[in-house]
């Protein structure tokens, strides 16, 4: 009576089994064909092709362990570091300057890009993708480099910011170059490597990026040593907080155009993208307003901003405790697959008002 159901799940299992081995034919039969050809080759033709196949290997492996290392990697990295004494640029009894400690945690962030980790977008296999598919568009490896590009982009904003305001008395006076270096360090492309079309050599962009820590320790030392201008005031720091709001509203809207417009849950390839950036933009300004607390600690306490801030700081923290295994862009509405970037994105929102909020009551 049953026969014929057990003949049916036969045939379909046996069919499943067959396509399984096409697809692993298909997938084996260049190197098993590669395999013949070289078994047929001579002596040195063999050493020269088995050298050039170890160096792809020990590539692939360097490339595979950068990418899934996150060396330094630490949420709450703002509240380990030391707190400096007084406002930027104010003298002490010894004679010497307070140094900033924007410019010394925006420091640390780019060494913790380049140095702590490999710079993973310029590198020449993430530039070469996956059978010549972007990284990016393809589920795998491409985390650490969209988290390092979001961090980027809040030391690119701060760098902007040293420049034109913050290294200088009221926009009028002669521009830092040290920080004038560091800005335009900071802004060179992120994915250059030793080449360029049509095979041109290039300084690459860890280069770049290292140069700004050093121009950046530089000025912090000469603002310790009293020889350098840190301008400190509310309507610098309402600026800043404008120029960030602007920054991370544009991440938001990112953030809601993939989750309102594409839906595929755990299968969505640009969904892990959007979700890593964010997450490092997050991540690179937890630190800088809690050193830009502390550089402003004057405004902070005249206009008791300390509760808001608090509140401010606790949302980047709540928020960076979001670290899925896999970033799954689901229907809101949904009850299989989660929506990581809808959540990530709230609270994207909830700092963006945070800092809309601070900004009131300095402008007030």
């Amino acid at each position: 009576m049953f026969d014929p159901i057990i003949e049916f799940f036969e045939r379909i299992f046996n069919a499943i089994g067959r396509g399984i081995g096409v697809v692993v034919s298909v997938i084996l039969w260049p190197f098993v064909t590669m395999a013949g050809w070289y078994q047929r080759r001579g002596f040195m033709l063999k050493a020269i092709v088995g050298g050039f196949v170890l160096i792809l290997v020990g590539l692939y492996g360097y490339f595979f362990w950068q990418t899934q290392v996150w060396s330094g990697f630490d949420p709450e990295y703002p509240s380990k570091r030391e707190t400096m004494a007084v406002t930027p640029g104010t003298k002490q009894a010894d004679g010497t300057c307070s140094p900033s400690a924007m410019v010394s945690v925006t420091s640390d962030l780019i060494d913790f890009n380049v140095n702590q980790n490999a710079w993973i977008s310029s590198m020449i296999l993430y530039k070469a993708g996956l059978f010549g598919v972007e990284w990016d568009h393809t589920p795998y490896f491409d985390n650490k480099a969209a988290f390092q590009r979001g961090v980027n982009q809040a030391i690119r904003r701060t760098t902007v910011e040293f420049v034109d305001t913050l290294g200088r008395v009221r926009g009028t006076s002669q521009v830092d170059g040290d920080l004038q270096d560091a800005r335009g360090a900071m802004q060179f492309d992120e994915y250059t490597w030793y080449l360029s079309w049509p095979f041109l050599p290039k300084t690459p962009t860890p280069t770049f990026y290292r140069s700004a820590i050093d121009d950046l320790q530089a000025f912090n030392t000469r603002l310790n040593n009293c020889e350098a201008i840190y301008d400190a005031r509310t309507d610098n720091l309402v600026q800043f907080l404008d120029r960030i709001a602007s920054d991370v509203g544009s991440t938001s809207a990112i953030l809601r155009d993939r989750s309102e417009n594409y839906n595929g849950g755990w299968f969505d390839t640009r969904a892990d993208d959007r979700f890593w950036f964010s997450y490092g933009q997050l991540y690179g300004y937890y630190g800088i307003l809690k050193a830009t607390r502390e550089d402003f600690r004057d405004v902070v306490v005249q206009r008791n901003l300390g509760e808001l801030w608090d509140d401010m700081d606790e949302q980047l923290s709540s928020a960076l405790k979001i670290q899925p295994m896999v970033i799954s862009n689901g229907n809101e509405s949904g009850w299989i697959m989660p929506t990581h970037l809808a959540t990530m994105g709230f609270y994207v929102l909830r700092f963006r008002s945070n800092l809309v909020e601070i900004r009131g009551i300095l402008d007030r």
